[in-house]
């Protein structure tokens, strides 16, 4: 049966959805959440079903398509096309079977990641995959095949010999060492192209931060080109398509505020393949607020990454860092990039914490490399700094991508004070990161705050712990509104 194309205007933000009106529907014999084939002669599209009651919404004899759906079938306002019936995709029942905890196979696993990608699966079947993963636990095979399965469905970029690559699992505010990391290992000579991401639950992601000094969206063209000439880049990995089923499984797991094992071990794993790296740096951060909170989950993340690299034939190296608080002094966009560039300019007020875990991290890469000795990586790195090299490196990665005007810090500020005189023995990563996303991080990159103050410090009471940041009042008022529930420091 064919039907007039109406575009609705609407973008569902993944899923493919079509809209029949109800006197259609019933003649087909479909319903609200059936799957339906629609084909244009040159193309075709899954789509999930939703039904019109009312026919200015959708009338009879039109079909209503979301934007993504226009897009994918290159379709316009009253273009003709057929619509068929389609049963639910073979992944559904392998998403079954997990729930009732049977292990996937390595051809399941690519089913269900397949149509992740290709955007097959209604928000509720991908949600139940999570769910079932979370609850059942993956064993290693089933990592490794679902590792597999991310990367043979998005773009994969090859770079010749020794490729480097450095990851943080996250959850400590500041923590911006990759943007110091790779002008120092690229000034030594060694490939360290970096697909970095967005901010989901943080004030500021890798992609975030750079995008204050360079663009961070290029094409797979563009990166290769850059790549060849500097040794390095620092862009954002959504923009390439590479592992593209992790995003979309990401987009579920926020919302329930988890992060099973498995797909945690996957999704980084898969990005790193993807760009062929051979030598990767893990940082796990350990602490009350991160997800390793203790010593024992921490050695066992430690023992999985490296069991899943082994699998598939990549170095994989851990290290195992402080995650009791936030690291540099800035949290933002623009005030990380800040920390970052006062690194690499060798500048005196500096955060040394930033630059000692960045030295330590760059040195052990470097030592992975076979090229140093263990134990003399740090020194190199250290040597690289002070040089002005890894300065000279990051603006020419900068160049290349293509400088940005620098954002303008928030005009509106309010400092949060100590409210007793003692020793600070705890800060809380989860309020300080929350106060300035609050406060307007990322999405503002000059929002955020500028720590004073980190663990051990004395204070006497009414000093500024930190100075928050915002574009406007509207959103200071929010900050402030929430410090209500806690200014994020432990004074004792």
């Amino acid at each position: 049966m064919k039907f007039k194309v109406k575009d609705m205007d609407i973008a569902s933000g993944s899923i493919h959805i079509a809209i029949l009106h109800k006197q259609d529907a019933k003649k087909l014999d479909l319903r609200s959440g059936d799957r339906i084939l629609v084909k244009d002669g040159k193309g075709e599209i899954t789509c999930i079903l939703d039904i019109s009651e009312s026919k200015k919404a959708v009338a009879p004899g039109r079909i209503g398509l979301f934007e993504e759906v226009l897009d994918k079938l290159g379709v316009k306002q009253g273009h003709k096309v057929s619509v068929h019936f389609t049963g639910k995709p073979e992944s559904v029942k392998h998403i079954r079977d997990k729930l009732y905890g049977k292990k996937l196979s390595e051809k399941e696993l690519l089913h269900i990641i397949d149509d992740i990608t290709n955007d097959r699966l209604t928000a509720i079947e991908k949600t139940y995959f999570v769910a079932a993963g979370f609850a059942n636990g993956w064993s290693l095979d089933e990592v490794v095949s679902m590792t597999k399965a991310m990367v043979a469905t998005g773009q994969k970029i090859k770079f010749k010999g020794v490729t480097l690559d450095k990851h943080c699992i996250g959850g400590v505010p500041g923590n911006r060492t990759t943007m110091i990391v790779i002008p120092i290992i690229a000034a030594a000579g060694f490939t360290i192209p970096k697909t970095s991401s967005r901010a989901i639950t943080s004030p500021a992601g890798t992609a975030d931060t750079m995008e204050c000094l360079a663009k961070v969206e290029l094409s797979e063209k563009k990166i290769k080109a850059i790549v060849r000439k500097t040794k390095s880049c620092i862009v954002h990995g959504g923009s390439m398509n590479l592992a593209p089923a992790d995003d979309k499984i990401i987009e579920v797991e926020h919302p329930l505020s988890i992060d099973a094992e498995g797909q945690l071990l996957a999704s980084v794993m898969a990005k790193k393949n993807s760009v062929t790296a051979n030598h990767i740096l893990i940082d796990i951060p350990m602490g009350p607020q991160v997800k390793a909170r203790t010593k024992k989950e921490a050695l066992h993340l430690k023992k999985m990454f490296k069991q899943v690299g082994k699998k598939l034939n990549m170095d994989v190296q851990i290290m195992i860092t402080d995650g009791t608080q936030p690291i540099g002094n800035g949290i933002g966009p623009l005030l990380e990039s800040e920390d970052v560039m006062a690194v690499l300019r060798n500048n005196a007020f500096a955060p040394f914490d930033l630059r000692e875990k960045a030295l330590i991290m760059a040195g052990v890469l470097l030592e992975m490399t076979g090229k140093y000795r263990k134990g003399n990586g740090k020194k190199v790195a250290k040597e690289i700094l002070i040089s002005g090299k890894a300065l000279k490196k990051m603006n020419e990665i900068i160049k290349a991508q293509g400088k940005q005007k620098r954002p303008v810090l928030g005009e509106h500020r309010f400092q949060v004070r100590a409210g007793k005189s003692g020793k600070i023995i705890a800060i809380n990563n989860e309020i300080i990161s929350k106060v300035a996303r609050v406060a307007g991080a990322p999405e503002d990159k000059g929002a955020g705050l500028y720590l004073e103050r980190k663990v051990g410090s004395k204070v006497k009471k009414c000093e500024v712990l930190y100075t928050i940041y915002a574009v406007n009042n509207l959103k200071l008022d929010l900050a402030k509104e929430f410090l209500q529930q806690g200014k994020g420091y432990s004074i004792k």
